[in-house]
């Protein structure tokens, strides 16, 4: 967690941003005002970015880009750079481009996100991406990083004790039983799966909207806002932002082993009281400071 604080500064806690690692490879979700010290400061190789996303357009989300960008020129990154964001993000970078683009040399990606629904915008071989619409009153997304399903390993000892061919074992990859003249080896007993895929969510700036259940059913780790308390709810449904007790039963609701909590309003700055609320209804809540790390486990 590279910055935690909503638009207004707060002494000790930056704005949004966040660095996921997946598979060896660094994803940037949101780039708030600062994001390259904060970088610097845990130890994160900016070079080493594999893509970056954008949620939104507000300062809070964007500001630090311009300078994590020059800083990567100045580094010499040859490699090309993903930016996912909104089609609004168009005219930023190219303002970028033109009056600081001399000093970047690597070619930027720019995936502009429009859809209506979920859709894989980055596909790997262990894992893709997903981008869905939110509900902020501007054009908004939010994220899903989801593992494939891995591909079933054979245990060594049924290799000899059934002496399995070359063909069988690729049978056994594949997930199907080993069907032979007079006996079948199941795929139970010779094969494993190596792990069980994980998703992790991240959703921020939003009001509620009906559709996330459904998108993010079964999702393991919830990264959620928190702007608001819940005395402060008419405030949350005027700037179209969440309160605790709204995050914490979306979380419950898709059925998450996790939350995570954060872009904390700064007129409170006790982020045990968000804690708090939400455990009421999910006890899985944890208030994320800047400088935390989570492990996505299943």
């Amino acid at each position: 967690m590279l910055g935690t604080a909503s638009a207004m500064p707060v002494m000790g806690r930056n704005q949004s941003a966040q660095v996921l690692s997946v598979h060896e490879r660094l994803f940037l979700v949101d780039c708030g005002e600062g994001v390259q010290s904060q970088m610097v400061r845990y130890r994160i190789p900016m070079i080493k970015l594999d893509s970056i996303f954008i949620s939104h357009i507000h300062g809070d989300h964007l500001f630090g880009i311009f300078g994590l960008l020059s800083t990567m020129g100045m580094q010499g990154r040859q490699t090309p750079l993903n930016i996912f964001a909104p089609v609004n993000f168009g005219p930023i970078l190219k303002f970028f481009l033109s009056y600081y683009g001399d000093g970047v040399s690597f070619e930027i990606r720019f995936t502009p996100l429009k859809m209506k629904e979920p859709e894989v915008v980055l596909n790997a071989k262990a894992f893709e991406i997903l981008s869905f619409p939110l509900n902020h009153g501007i054009e908004t997304f939010g994220f899903l990083f989801r593992e494939k399903e891995p591909q079933w390993n054979v245990h060594k000892e049924a290799i000899a004790k059934y002496g399995l061919t070359l063909t069988e074992i690729g049978s056994l990859k594949r997930g199907e039983d080993v069907v032979r003249e007079e006996t079948v080896i199941p795929l139970s007993e010779a094969a494993y799966k190596p792990f069980a895929p994980r998703a992790y969510a991240y959703c921020s700036d939003t009001a509620p909207f009906s559709e996330a259940q459904e998108w993010l059913r079964g999702v393991d780790v919830l990264y959620h806002e928190t702007t608001y308390l819940e005395e402060l709810s008419d405030q949350a449904e005027k700037r179209h932002h969440s309160t605790t007790l709204q995050a914490a039963s979306l979380a419950k609701a898709i059925g998450a082993s996790k939350l995570i909590i954060g872009h904390y309003s700064s007129r409170c700055k006790d982020i045990a009281l968000y804690e708090s609320e939400c455990r009421s209804i999910f006890p899985e809540t944890y208030a994320a400071s800047d400088g935390d790390e989570f492990e996505i486990e299943k």
